[in-house]
């Protein structure tokens, strides 16, 4: 492909051994094999305080949040594995979120979201993977001005769903979270034509 689609994918987990994180990663592959350019990172490899806008104001956006927001900006579409805290979204997630929608000035509001195509999914230990998180994630990405693939996946009884390789035990499964990341990738080649 001469243009591949640009997709930046992570996890809303800091936690070395996120299952989280080892469900994006299946997405990103899914990608892949859809021929996009798909970029992983660790939201952990990105330290910034709370969004403090005293904070922005006196010392302008901290450097992690401005290489963050770049890798937005350099990406037109996202894959994010949302871990459910508290039956929402991780601070870490919201964090980053925030950051990024920061404008610099003479920027446009939420340039680094608009627009953009995103999947989401999610996995937990509980019996529900992470499903009333994702509808707050939903609802947060679409008020930014993303647009969020109508189908998700969140899987249950995360200690029993993966294999010690990274992959999921069950075939539909691993099908299901790799088409996430083969749709993201096939709508953003349509939309380049």
């Amino acid at each position: 492909m001469s243009n591949p689609p640009k997709i930046l994918a992570f996890a809303g987990s800091a936690r070395e051994a996120s299952f989280n994180k080892k469900l994006v990663q299946i997405a990103a592959n899914g990608g892949r094999k859809a021929g996009a350019e798909v970029t992983y990172i660790d939201l952990r490899d990105f330290p910034m305080p709370l969004y403090d806008q005293d904070l922005e104001a006196a010392e302008g956006m901290p450097r992690y949040a401005q290489e963050l927001k770049s890798l937005f900006f350099a990406h037109q579409g996202l894959l994010i594995a949302s871990p459910e805290y508290n039956s929402t979204i991780s601070p870490l997630l919201k964090n980053a979120i925030d950051w990024v929608s920061r404008p610099a000035p003479g920027e446009p509001m939420l340039a680094a979201f608009s627009g953009k195509l995103v999947g989401i999914m999610s996995t937990s230990p509980g019996g529900l993977g992470g499903l009333r998180g994702l509808a707050q994630l939903r609802e947060l990405l679409a008020n930014i001005s993303m647009v969020v693939l109508p189908n998700q996946i969140a899987i249950p009884q995360a200690f029993e769903a993966f294999t010690e390789s990274g992959t999921l035990k069950d075939p539909q499964q691993q099908e299901a979270v790799e088409n996430i990341g083969a749709k993201v990738a096939e709508m953003l080649t349509k939309l380049n034509a």
